[in-house]
């Protein structure tokens, strides 16, 4: 990292990368002497479409759900739906409640025949009582009995039945203001029922009391305690709060309370804790006592002059501790740390970003019973947490893999990239690039005398055996009849003594020349190393072995001579531009875009030949130490997948790397390695149309699960008696059937999650299953996934 904040993609053993542009000019800031107060008193307010980006709330939920935005479905917040039985638990006692309180009102109920008429003094009960004396004609004594009849008819109507159940239900997973509203107005309702008097002018004596009061004063025989109204009316809150008690703890009243303290008493002149503030208000920073950065960066996210590629960089550079963070953010504001290129995003966009939370949508999850709740009409999307277990896509032409999938794919990488977070390489197929030329920053076309760029063979690798490895698995990776080992050897006998006579690797037609055992060549190279007795044995060993029956070296030029074409003499080192070459070791040290674009039609079988190159050389250099996610997208996996392919594949996640492979059909690959293959990808995905051989493949790796089914069967009934005969007879006569009667079975059957014939005829057009794995282990089943929206 200079101290401009761009980075040089240079790798240590090979002809450096073209530096791009610089960022661009930013008007300095005056810097301010440590202790100078901040520009502003207090932050500005998010006024921006960033800002409200990132305040946006992202809930931490399953794989694969576009977190921007995402709401829990109702189902998932109030548990389960309500049954039947339950609501009928409900109105049971609701009919009851109001027929006896029709009854009550009616008079069919006296309140003269009540238990406490009978222990109460006629001159206490109509005259009102020690506590709260007055005089009561009999409509008011009316009200009396109607408030307790009501509260005594309540509480064994919500004691009853299923209400408790039912109340939680529509109540308690409302938002905390809506739940504390709709308890306040439930508690003065019941109030207003059973203490008619309490809503009146003054504060008058609950009638619910009076009789309580009644019967205290006859128990404990003394009045003066029951003469103070102070006594009096502290007992009739009580009571009060004992009545709104349970629907305080239905509203949470007291957390809520809390809330609102906590929040007026953080006034104008003190802070918020970090938890509440708005991320658009750089509350890391401010923690940290960062006050000066965190306020010229919220204003420039409330100015608009930042973007979310600007916010997730100066995160990702706070984060990592630079330490010259608060001087660089203070001189270049948003442009900090601008990419390399100098590009601060995209030239366009055609999918929805979320560079916060690392995700692309690609689409919505269908509904259905397959569906889980929580998947259920919410946004489908991937990042870099599942793309690190590697992403298997199968399906036809025109099914949309490149349009839906990796298009959108490849433009979340390339802006991950610019966050610094990213390094992509993309392949893309013939006629059909990933993205546009502006996204990227190494485009190579092979085959085209335009690039600017070629493709260094070797990977900028200076180990003999390297090299040839990562060119052996090039060229016979996908032939039967040479092994990897015994090419690799060839190779290394060859390159070994080159690099020690000349300092680098050979170039393709020279590489042809030697293992093709023309004399001219050979004769060369061995007076060339005639000194050094380790590499003449190699060099030596190469030639006693070239014409052999088995010789691996025939296979390997013949294969290498697909890459000898005149369409490519200006390429893989050959030429006059050599210092153009291009090392794919520069991904794994810089955030770099790149795209290899393959040769056009006519060059088959060397397309492909180039793309094991490209995966060879990609599963090599990422082993190496970084922080970003590296990620490679073939667009066309023809042909690539081999035996080493698919065993390095299962290293990648642990390498902080994936893979994203497209393939029109899995007989592309040989038919040895579609298991491995499968176990060692983490994500799966199935377009429309895809056969059922296909699906074959997927429908054993999805595997099983158990599901409950219900059968009925019907039998026939044969009745004993004459009179029931009859009646069965004229019945059957009637209907035309014979009378029956219905046996229900109920069992737990385990059946394929999805069968092949399901993923080649019931997938609708537009339409995938994707099953997603994260690379710490959590699963997503194989689900519906609608790509059109």
């Amino acid at each position: 990292m200079d101290s401009d904040g761009t980075q040089d993609a240079r790798r240590a053993q090979a002809n450096p990368v073209p530096r791009p542009a610089g960022p661009p000019a930013v008007p300095p800031r005056p810097e301010r002497a440590p202790g100078v107060p901040p520009a502003f008193e207090h932050s500005p307010r998010a006024a921006s479409a960033v800002a409200d980006w990132l305040d946006e709330a992202r809930p931490t939920t399953r794989p694969g759900v576009w977190r921007h935005g995402h709401r829990p479905p109702k189902t998932a917040r109030t548990a389960e739906r309500l049954a039947p039985v339950t609501v009928v638990g409900m109105l049971v006692p609701l009919v009851i409640a109001l027929v006896l309180w029709s009854l009550w009102r009616r008079g069919a109920m006296p309140y003269q025949f009540t238990l406490l008429r009978l222990f109460t003094p006629d001159d206490w009960w109509w005259g009102g009582t020690i506590a709260s004396p007055k005089n009561m004609d009999g409509a008011e004594a009316r009200v009396v009995y109607d408030g307790v009849f009501f509260a005594v008819l309540l509480y064994a109507m919500g004691r009853l039945g299923s209400w408790p159940h039912t109340v939680r239900h529509f109540v308690g997973g409302r938002p905390q203001p809506a739940r504390a509203l709709t308890a306040l107005l439930g508690a003065l309702a019941a109030l207003s029922f059973v203490f008619p008097g309490a809503f009146g002018v003054g504060w008058d004596a609950l009638p619910v009391v009076d009789p309580l009061f009644s019967l205290i004063v006859l128990i404990s025989g003394g009045y003066e305690l029951f003469a103070s109204p102070l006594f009096t009316n502290a007992l009739y809150a009580a009571i009060t709060l004992l009545v709104a008690w349970p629907f305080a703890r239905l509203g949470g009243w007291w957390p809520y309370a809390q809330e609102l303290l906590a929040a007026r008493r953080a006034g104008p002149g003190q802070a918020v804790p970090a938890a509440e503030r708005p991320r658009s208000q750089w509350p890391e920073l401010r923690d940290a006592g960062q006050y000066e950065a965190a306020d010229l960066l919220t204003g420039e996210v409330a100015a608009g002059r930042m973007n979310d590629v600007d916010c997730v960089r100066v995160r990702r550079a706070w984060s990592a501790g630079f330490g010259d963070f608060r001087e660089t953010v203070l001189r270049q504001g948003g442009a900090a740390w601008t990419h390399p290129s100098g590009d601060r995003d995209l030239p366009r966009r055609a999918a929805r970003h979320d560079l916060l939370a690392g995700q692309v949508r690609i689409g919505r999850w269908a509904g259905g019973e397959r569906t889980p709740a929580v998947y259920r009409e919410a946004g489908a999307a991937l990042g870099p947490d599942v793309l690190g277990t590697s992403l298997l896509a199968v399906g036809p032409s025109g099914s949309g893999k490149t349009r839906t999938l990796l298009e959108p794919l490849t433009e979340s990488l390339a802006l991950q990239a610019l966050t610094g977070t990213c390094a992509v390489v993309a392949v893309s197929s013939p006629g059909g690039p990933l993205g546009p030329d502006e996204a990227f920053d190494v485009i190579v076309r092979i085959g085209d005398p335009s690039s600017v760029h070629d493709l260094d063979p070797y990977a900028g690798s200076d180990d003999p055996d390297e090299a040839a490895a990562i060119l052996a698995e090039a060229l016979s990776g996908d032939l039967d009849a040479v092994s990897g080992q015994s090419a690799a050897t060839a190779l290394a006998q060859l390159l070994g003594p080159y690099r020690a006579v000349h300092g680098c690797f050979p170039a393709l037609p020279e590489l042809l020349a030697l293992l093709e055992g023309e004399p001219g060549a050979v004769s060369a190279l061995r007076e060339a190393v005639a000194g050094d007795e380790v590499m003449r044995r190699e060099l030596e060993a190469r030639v006693r072995q070239t014409g052999t029956p088995g010789d691996a070296g025939r296979a390997l030029a013949d294969r290498l001579a697909l890459l000898n074409r005149p369409v490519f003499a200006e390429f893989f080192g050959g030429g006059s531009n050599a210092h153009r070459a291009f090392s794919l070791r520069a991904v794994a040290h810089h955030p770099l875009r790149v795209r290899v674009d393959l040769p056009d039609r006519g060059h088959e079988e060397a397309g492909r030949l180039i793309t094991r190159l490209v995966l060879a050389q990609f599963q090599t250099v990422v082993r190496e130490r970084r922080e970003h996610f590296a990620c490679l997208v073939l667009d066309d996996a023809t042909g690539a997948v081999t035996e080493g392919s698919v065993r390095r594949l299962q290293r990648l996640r642990s390498q902080n790397a994936g893979v994203v492979l497209a393939l029109r059909s899995v007989g592309d690959v040989p038919e040895s390695l579609h298991g491995p293959l499968y176990g060692a990808v983490g994500c799966r995905m199935a377009f429309s149309g895809i056969t059922t051989w296909d699906g074959n493949r997927f429908a054993q790796t999805w595997g099983t699960e158990w599901v409950e089914t219900t059968e009925v069967a019907k039998h026939t009934v044969f009745a004993d008696q004459p009179m029931t005969r009859a009646i069965h007879a004229l019945r059957k006569l009637v209907t035309g059937r014979a009378v029956t009667t219905d046996a229900v079975t109920v069992r737990q059957v385990e059946r394929e999650r999805w069968s092949a014939s399901q993923l080649a005829h019931e997938i609708p057009p537009g339409h995938a299953v994707l099953s997603l794995t994260s690379t710490g282990g959590e699963h997503a089943p194989p689900l519906l996934v609608d790509l059109r929206g």
